[in-house]
């Protein structure tokens, strides 16, 4: 095989299955991008952010003994419903005429900053270290009832 044939065969599949499923999931992928307002950092954020909560929350079910596939499956759930938060917000933005996307940006700020609390609570469980102040913070929140809905 020369160097030509294995760079196709590295960019479009090796066979025809391979090439129809990375031309789906480029097609699901742009479009979802589009939908949420364009793949920008604050949403690339956001995403790491989701990924890294299921994976320390997965983590600290292990870790407690109290691994429950329903509390998994609805936080995925969550997880897509705000996705779908987002792409309203993308659409609300362009309802009113906004030049720049304030209602996406207030909406991706607001669940990178719930994301990142799940995933500073999600290290208390696997004690990681978390500055004591965070703790406190976190604490005086679970002492309000304002605590968010989780395991």
């Amino acid at each position: 095989m020369n160097i030509g044939q294995l760079l196709i065969s590295a960019a479009v599949g090796a066979s025809a299955k391979e090439t129809a499923f990375g031309g789906a999931v480029a097609a699901i992928g742009t479009t979802t991008a589009a939908y949420l307002g364009g793949w920008d950092i604050a949403l690339r954020l956001l995403v790491f952010c989701m990924v890294a909560d299921y994976i320390t929350g997965l983590l600290g079910a292990l870790k407690l003994k109290k691994l429950n596939s329903e509390v998994m499956f609805w936080g995925g759930v969550r997880k897509g419903v705000v996705l779908q938060v987002i792409a309203l917000c993308v659409l609300l933005d362009q309802f009113v005429g906004n030049e720049s996307p304030v209602f996406r940006t207030i909406a991706l700020y607001f669940y990178i900053g719930r994301e990142g609390l799940s995933i500073i609570e999600n290290l208390g469980v696997l004690n990681v270290w978390v500055p004591q102040a965070i703790k406190e913070r976190l604490q005086q929140l679970n002492r309000s009832g304002n605590q968010h809905d989780r395991p």
